[in-house]
C-alpha cells in the first residue's frame, strides 16, 4: 500500500510552464468557499498576510492513488506538504501570516484529511472552480479529474504579492514561504 506521508525518490520534477506569471498584483476575488472548520471563508475579505497553498488532492488511507499519479510532475506530495505547513504553522503565525490549504475536493473529503493530519488551519474547497477560474490557476487532468497544480500564493490585504510555482519537493514549500516573509516584512 502507498505511504502517503513519504515521497518516492524518483518523482519527476515539475518545470515552470509560465502558468502562474500573471498572478502577482491580482486581487483575491470576493468568493466564499467552504472550509473544514465548518464555515465559509471569503478570500476577498482577508486582511494582512494570507498564505494559500493549493494542491491537487490528498490521498486517503487504503484508497489507491489515480493510475500514473507518481509520473505526473508535481502531483505527488499533498500529504507531506500539508504536514509541513502544520509543523511550521506557529512560525508562520509568528511571521504575521494566516494559512489556508485549498483544493477542488469537497469539504467532506478535505475534512477527513484535515482531522487525520491534525491541521490547525482551515482547508478550503474550490469544488466549483470559482477561485481557479477567477485567477486562472494552473490545472492538469488525471483520472478524469481536473485538479489544481501545486502553487502557493502569498497575499497582503487581498492582493497577491508572491507566488511559489512550481513547488518541489512539496514539503519544502513552508520554508520558501517563511524565507519570503522574513525578507519581505509587511
Amino acid at each position: 500500500m502507498t505511504n502517503l506521508n513519504q515521497l518516492p525518490t524518483d518523482l519527476p520534477i515539475p518545470q515552470d510552464d509560465g502558468a502562474a506569471s500573471h498572478l502577482v498584483g491580482m486581487h483575491l476575488p470576493a468568493i466564499s468557499l467552504g472550509a473544514t472548520n465548518a464555515g465559509q471563508f471569503n478570500l476577498g475579505e482577508s486582511k494582512g498576510r494570507l498564505v494559500i497553498y493549493c494542491y491537487p488532492m490528498t490521498g486517503q488511507p487504503n484508497v489507491p492513488l489515480p493510475e500514473g499519479w507518481d509520473q505526473i510532475p508535481g502531483a505527488r506530495g499533498c500529504t507531506p506538504q500539508s504536514c509541513s505547513f502544520r509543523d511550521h504553522y506557529q512560525e508562520l503565525r509568528d511571521l504575521g501570516a494566516d494559512v489556508v490549504g485549498l483544493s477542488v475536493q469537497s469539504t467532506e473529503y478535505q475534512k477527513e484529511m484535515a482531522d487525520r493530519l491534525h491541521l490547525p488551519f482551515p482547508v478550503l474547497s474550490d469544488v466549483d472552480y470559482q477561485l481557479q477560474q477567477a485567477l486562472r490557476l494552473p490545472t492538469f487532468v488525471a483520472a478524469g479529474m481536473t485538479l489544481l497544480k501545486r502553487i502557493t500564493l502569498i497575499a497582503n490585504d487581498g492582493v497577491i504579492e508572491a507566488v511559489h510555482y512550481p513547488i518541489f519537493p512539496s514539503d519544502s514549500d513552508p520554508a520558501w514561504v517563511m524565507d519570503y516573509l522574513k525578507n519581505n516584512p509587511a
